[in-house]
């Protein structure tokens, strides 16, 4: 699917606020509405806009630790990997997991209200997970740049 600069400002401004309505969306970038619309709407049945949704400050919500986690497994079989993958996908306070390539196999990114909750989740759900071999917490002591979208635009760099 090719993305013209349209796309990227609609993409931009969504990102930003999906709440804004096809009217204010039209207007700012400078179109008229049922266009817009069908402009939304494609990207949307191409799966570019993938659901819509909010930014919540985690911690008002409580959740004061951030912590990633490199975990290495046991075993490298597709078998034991999709075991590991779909217990971790069941774990709330896990927010993000990925699996990466160097020294460990996933990076798991995990929220928690205080240290003691996070010791307590670590010791008795993270390490029993099926084939953990190794795992490593790195606590993160500021937020320099949290996620607040994508970079949407046709320039490289």
């Amino acid at each position: 699917m090719k993305i013209d600069r349209t796309d990227e400002k609609i993409l931009r401004l969504l990102q930003q606020d999906s709440r804004t309505s096809n009217q204010q969306l039209s207007e700012q970038i400078s179109m008229s509405a049922s266009p817009c619309w069908r402009r939304v709407k494609r990207l949307e049945d191409e799966q570019v806009i993938r659901g819509y949704g909010v930014l919540l400050d985690r911690k008002k919500l409580g959740l004061g630790v951030m912590v990633f986690i490199r975990v290495s497994i046991d075993s490298h079989s597709e078998a034991e990997a999709r075991k590991f993958e779909e217990k971790v996908a069941e774990l709330e306070n896990v927010v993000a997991c990925y699996s990466v390539g160097g020294d460990a196999d996933f990076l798991l990114q995990v929220v928690s209200p205080d240290l003691d909750t996070y010791a307590e989740f670590s010791m008795s759900v993270i390490r029993r997970l099926p084939g953990i071999k190794e795992m490593q917490s790195m606590f993160i002591l500021k937020e320099l740049k949290p996620f607040a979208g994508f970079p949407v635009k046709q320039n490289k760099f």
